[in-house]
């Protein structure tokens, strides 16, 4: 065995809070949210538990990232753009060239995250950001579910 689990450190009472985050996005890119998802957990009074965000759509993803160098992020839409470009040889185009390639994007990420909450806060590494990331060229206004439970 490889890993070490520490001794439960503290059992909270049942806390269940839910309501609904709106990003606007600029078009492609990473959009941090970190401090308004960490203002969720203060207002909700949770001491310890889970921040669960769940985004409602299927060309934008979420991700825990470094919040210290943009670069990462210019890197990271570069780094999707290789792997699903717009000119690809797609069969859904209904909704324009970059539609296709943003599901894809999607797929290859994740539209849930789960983040633990300690002391009121969530447990995120020193350099760890919570960003919305959007795949489509133009501006949306994208749904996030964030739910807390304990």
């Amino acid at each position: 065995m490889t890993g070490r689990l520490s001794a439960i450190l503290r059992i909270a009472p049942e806390l269940v809070a839910s309501a609904e985050l709106v990003i606007e996005t600029k078009g492609e890119g990473l959009t941090e949210f970190t401090r308004e998802a960490a203002d969720f957990v203060g207002q909700s009074g949770a001491g310890d538990g889970v921040l669960m965000l769940y985004l409602r759509h299927t060309s934008a993803s979420l991700t825990i990232q470094e919040n210290a160098d943009p670069d990462v992020q210019a890197d990271l839409v570069t780094a999707l753009r290789r792997l699903a470009p717009d000119d690809g040889p797609w069969v859904h185009t209904v909704e324009g060239p970059d539609d296709m390639p943003a599901h894809i994007k999607a797929a290859l990420t994740a539209v849930s995250l789960a983040i633990p909450i300690r002391d009121g806060r969530p447990a995120l590494g020193q350099w760890q950001g919570i960003y919305l990331f959007e795949h489509r060229r133009r501006a949306h206004d994208r749904t996030i579910i964030v739910h807390i439970g304990a």
